[in-house]
């Protein structure tokens, strides 16, 4: 390994992080605001891709925005429309082809792409289009859009429309001509995707909320499942190109992927953790002396579960936000001792002390071990570890990173037989209900008008390819 980045590289990784904005005079510069305020959805890559009205103009690098964008990088991209992404590689993988957005260019005209999810279909989209005589510059699924529009007829609403009918999976699209932009969220809403305003004529869109605060904008209304929007000069106009919709959105955005000041469909993301929290602390009551959460988004379900478990809240581990990517390749030894440069106990506060530690979830479980450990090395009598997610027995299809049972402890162990692994004094997981109530949002699969669960219980709000699951169905 490159880099000590140890600590969180067996905890879920973001998603990635659409923004767009339309008529402003300052689209790029604003445009990178937005990006860095969505940076913690992903950060292997950036790109902006301006319009100002005759011409596309594209800068996109790998790494973080700041690292990606010099003062002169956005001077030249002119324009007042434009769109932006920030990548975390789900599906095609990374390198600098699959950073986003896209620019393609053909007798029609130039079009800016980019995309936020997953599509369950792309394998068999992509056979299609190359036995029709598609050429794909990327691995990226997100791509597949692009040369589905090419082969329709009509106006490019009507295009997008048919388009996305072939189309399944998650996904919010920004989509930028010379002087429309297009926006598409997929029928079941599995992504995160906001409309606001900023100024008299400005329309912004972004994948979360906190977007809208860094840059001053108005936050109008969340897009739709199955909804199309373009915007021109002479406003907004809406469309839906399925008939059948139901919101069911990710519930990961609540637990983990989303910041706290953003609203995800009304809920803020760090009150809806907050009453996890709460609901985690009835269910699985423990004698204690404090409560810590794990930085950053254990925090609130901790507070929460402190509030309703009437034990002290304290801040018992410290996040070292600094600490980045290096070129100083560690031993060994320096590898297994890299968490404490990502995160440390606050020995003086756990000494001696019986720990409740509140964390968002378990995936491999190797970093619950660590916390574990390094709490009982600062000398903790006990270490109660308490979830504010349910156990995620099931792989994820609609873009985050755990994509195969192999990764995920809860699939092949018991609680019980996590607990002896992170060793910890005990284990609790919040429950599906509980974590539905604590987000205040109703789960009714089959006709779905809640949040998706299926990585918990395995009710997939989608159909599946084959080709997809297959290689995981052998494991018990």
């Amino acid at each position: 390994m490159a880099e000590l980045d140890l600590f969180f590289e067996n905890k879920m990784n973001e998603e990635c992080g659409v923004f767009g904005i339309f008529n402003h005079e300052n689209a790029a510069e604003l445009t990178y605001y937005g990006l860095h305020a969505l940076q913690h959805r992903g950060q292997e890559g950036a790109g902006i891709v301006t319009s100002d009205g005759k011409m596309l103009h594209q800068h996109k690098g790998e790494g973080l925005v700041r690292n990606v964008f010099t003062q002169q990088d956005i001077d030249r991209l002119k324009g007042i429309h434009a769109i932006g992404h920030v990548r975390y590689s789900t599906a095609g993988g990374g390198g600098i082809m699959n950073v986003q957005p896209f620019l393609f260019r053909s007798q029609s005209g130039p079009l800016g792409l980019c995309h936020n999810g997953n599509l369950v279909n792309a394998n068999q989209l992509k056979v299609y289009l190359e036995n029709e005589g598609s050429i794909f510059q990327t691995t990226s699924d997100s791509e597949i859009l692009a040369h589905l529009i090419k082969r329709q007829r009509g106006d490019m609403m009507t295009a997008l429309k048919e388009s996305l009918l072939y189309i399944e999976g998650a996904f919010a699209f920004l989509l930028l001509k010379e002087n429309e932009m297009y926006i598409a969220l997929d029928k079941l809403g599995l992504r995160p995707l906001s409309l606001g305003r900023i100024g008299d004529k400005g329309i912004v869109v972004a994948s979360e909320t906190c977007a809208f605060d860094v840059i001053g904008a108005e936050y109008l209304r969340d897009v739709h499942p199955g909804e199309v929007i373009r915007i021109d000069l002479n406003g907004i106009t809406s469309d839906r190109y399925a008939k059948t919709c139901h919101r069911s959105m990710c519930s990961m955005e609540y637990v983990y992927f989303a910041r706290p000041d953003s609203d995800v469909e009304g809920i803020n993301v760090h009150q809806a953790r907050k009453n996890c929290g709460r609901v985690l602390a009835k269910e699985s009551h423990v004698e204690a002396d404090i409560v810590v959460g794990v930085p950053d988004s254990g925090l609130s379900a901790a507070i929460g579960y402190a509030e309703e478990a009437n034990i002290p809240f304290e801040i018992g581990m410290i996040k070292n936000k600094y600490i980045g990517r290096t070129f100083i390749q560690p031993s060994q030894e320096l590898r297994e001792q890299g968490v404490k440069m990502k995160l440390s106990a606050v020995r003086s506060i756990v000494k001696d002390k019986r720990v409740i530690l509140i964390d968002d979830s378990i995936v491999r479980g190797t970093t619950s071990r660590r916390m574990v450990d390094m709490l009982r090395d600062a000398g903790a009598k006990e270490v109660h570890v308490r979830i504010a997610s349910p156990e995620i027995k099931f792989p994820c299809f609609y873009g985050v990173d755990f994509s195969t049972y192999d990764e995920l402890i809860a699939a092949t162990h018991t609680t019980e037989e996590i607990r002896h692994v992170i060793g910890a004094d005990s284990l609790a997981f919040i429950s599906v209900e509980g974590l539905t109530k604590g987000i205040g949002r109703p789960v009714t699969y089959g006709k779905n008008c809640g949040q998706c669960v299926a990585c918990f219980n395995g009710d997939y709000p989608t159909y599946l390819y084959e080709d997809v699951i297959n290689a995981n169905k052998e494991v018990k």
